[in-house]
This record gives C-alpha cells, sequence and structure tokens, in this order.
C-alpha cells in the first residue's frame, strides 16, 4: 500500500475528511457560520412552486403598524417571510422554509443577487388576498445594493419578481409566544439542524 492511500484511508477511518456543507443552506454569512459546525442533514417534508417577491416593514407596504406580522410576531428581516394566503393551509405561521432558486425566471429576478441574505425563513406574515402562491422575503430598509449604474436600489427592488422557485418546508415552530421566533439565522440554522437546545421544533 503506498503511503497516499494509507494517508487517505487514516483519513476516512478516523473521520478526518468530512462531507461539505450543502450551498442551499449556506447562502448567508451568518448561515454559513452556524451550519458549518453542525453537520446534521435537513430533511424537506414538502416543497411547493411558487413566486417570490419582496417587502420592506414600512406602513407603504404593510399596515398601519409594520413592526408587527399577521401571526403577532416581531418584523425581523432577517428571519421572517409571508405567504399568499392561498398557501395558508400548506404554509401555516411557524413553518421554517428553504428558498431554491435552482429554477428561477431570468429577467425580472436578481435572487442571485440578493441570496447571500435570504438564508432560511420562517412564515409569519400574510400577504393581500390578491396575490396567490408566492412568498415575499422581509427585507431591512436599510439593504441596498450599488447597481452598475451607479444607482441605489434596496434589496426587494433588485429581487424583483422571480417565477420558478421552490420553497422546501424544513421545519416548524410553535409562534403562539411571538418570543420563540430566533432573531438571527445562525439561531435559526440551530433550529433547522437539531442543535438548538432552547426553541424547540413542534
Amino acid at each position: 500500500m503506498t503511503i497516499l492511500g494509507a494517508l487517505m484511508g487514516f483519513l476516512l477511518l478516523s473521520g478526518g475528511v468530512q462531507s461539505p456543507v450543502t450551498p442551499a443552506l449556506v447562502s448567508a454569512p451568518s448561515v454559513q457560520m452556524a451550519a458549518t459546525a453542525a453537520s446534521k442533514p435537513v430533511k424537506a417534508t414538502a416543497s411547493y412552486p411558487v413566486t417570490l417577491t419582496a417587502y420592506n416593514a414600512v406602513p407603504e407596504q404593510t399596515d398601519s403598524d409594520p413592526t408587527v406580522t399577521a401571526s403577532g410576531a416581531f418584523s425581523n428581516p432577517e428571519v421572517i417571510a409571508a405567504r399568499s394566503r392561498d398557501l395558508a393551509g400548506e404554509l401555516p405561521f411557524g413553518t421554517i422554509i428553504e428558498i431554491d432558486g435552482s429554477n428561477a425566471s431570468e429577467g425580472t429576478c436578481g435572487y442571485s443577487v440578493v441570496e447571500p441574505i435570504v438564508g432560511y425563513r420562517v412564515i409569519a406574515d400574510s400577504m393581500n388576498a390578491r396575490f396567490t402562491d408566492r412568498i415575499d422575503v422581509l427585507f431591512s430598509t436599510d439593504s441596498n445594493y450599488t447597481m452598475p449604474d451607479g444607482k441605489v436600489k434596496n434589496a426587494g427592488i433588485v429581487l424583483g419578481i422571480c417565477d420558478g422557485m421552490t420553497v422546501r418546508v424544513v421545519g416548524y415552530i410553535n409562534i403562539t409566544n411571538p418570543n420563540r421566533v430566533p432573531k438571527t439565522q445562525a439561531e435559526l440554522v440551530k433550529i433547522v439542524r437539531g442543535t438548538a437546545s432552547t426553541i424547540a421544533l413542534k
């Protein structure tokens, strides 16, 4: 046996070689740090084809109190998403989703640009009744991008309208107590990976 073969055998048997983290689960920097620490695979329970859009927590895009979602949870742009009302049965409040943009439409969709700040999302808000089969990701009003023409645009404008998206259900949390909603992507990853001790899945 060659030295290289012996070394590879040692690394494989000792656990020195680990499989890489799935790229779709580490799109945001804070997600990457938390996911690296936990290698337990995530099992998606269901998936749905949707159109993906975005919104900001401002009265013009929500209601008179943009700080509170339809579920009663705080409008945290790091973890919150809304769903169209026709998806209420499939994606009730507290559903944790992973967004897959591998089949996203081109032209009006800037998902590849904003993907690093999407991560996992908790369904905690509801959209206007005129929309169907849609997920609306909450972005901060400070999440801005400088475009090639020098103009500064919010992440929601950059995302645009993305047809051909898929959302996968990767967990649930009980948000009857809005304080149970994770505040960061790192906390959300721990819940999905099953490594959180303080906030358990349903």
